[in-house]
């Protein structure tokens, strides 16, 4: 599912999206005279512009960038740093005792650094930077980097002190994993891992969001290779995020497991 174009819904915004659109080399259409339509007249004027059915656009508004799949009704996607249900996963969401904190070994007096080789849009290094962890973000796909800088850049421009600080402790880097871990001879505490895989499920309720990004972006088929060479860079362990059913990762049972209803951790000792 490639990139159709770049539309932009307030002049002032018209520099930045004719960027955007020379970078992955796509249209870039004007929607300011549109701004008081409804949307079903918006995906209109884009499917009539673009002369398709279903065009895959980046959308730059007042809040920000997001990826919508224009004429299915799935919604935006965007990476949220600042919102109200990051924010209350934030400050009610129940700090080191979560599970992801748990798995990558976040205890008091300890905070280790993290590679997220497999950044996606972010939520979980939000998370572990909300828990004192510094994370480095790798994310391959540019639409997804994009989708990224412009989140953190929204968060900064509303944020307060404290989120500042959090943010402050994550690094976006547009790499490719394999290669950011062979080539930089870096090392870590952790590098943690979710890569996609195809659901067991097929009757099971995905978030329209995440079938979005598995249409866009399509699976990670090489996350097995990932695995050994994220342990030659690991100082403690390696956490690998799965579905609860799903297989472990390279066919390579982990040294232990954190378990919840729906989702696995997987933990391979350095």
């Amino acid at each position: 599912m490639p990139l159709s174009a770049v539309a932009y819904s307030l002049p002032s915004l018209s520099i930045q999206a004719i960027d955007l659109a020379d970078q992955f080399n796509v249209p870039c259409v004007d929607l300011s005279s549109l701004c008081s339509s409804k949307q079903k007249d918006i995906d209109n004027y884009l499917s009539e512009q673009l002369a398709m059915d279903q065009p895959v656009v980046l959308l730059l508004g007042k809040k920000g960038l997001s990826l919508r799949v224009i004429q299915l009704a799935r919604g935006a996607i965007f990476a949220d740093f600042y919102g109200p249900s990051v924010s209350y996963r934030r400050t009610k969401g129940g700090g080191r005792r979560q599970m992801l904190a748990k798995a990558v070994g976040l205890r008091k007096g300890a905070c280790p650094t993290v590679i997220d080789c497999t950044a996606g849009l972010g939520r979980d290094a939000f998370v572990l930077a909300s828990l004192g962890c510094r994370v480095v973000m790798l994310e391959r796909v540019a639409v997804v980097h994009a989708l990224l800088n412009d989140g953190l850049l929204q968060a900064r421009m509303r944020s307060c002190s404290e989120l500042n600080d959090i943010l402050d402790r994550m690094e976006l880097i547009s790499s490719d994993a394999h290669n950011y871990l062979k080539v930089n001879e870096v090392s870590s505490n952790v590098v943690y891992l979710d890569p996609m895989f195809p659901e067991q499920n097929r009757g099971a309720k995905v978030k329209k969001e995440m079938q979005i990004l598995h249409n866009f972006i399509g699976m990670d088929d090489d996350s097995d290779a990932l695995l050994d060479l994220a342990l030659s860079v690991a100082e403690q362990r390696v956490v690998v995020k799965r579905s609860r059913i799903a297989p472990y990762l390279s066919n390579t049972k982990p040294d232990y497991s954190v378990e919840g209803k729906s989702t696995r951790f997987d933990i391979y000792l350095a």
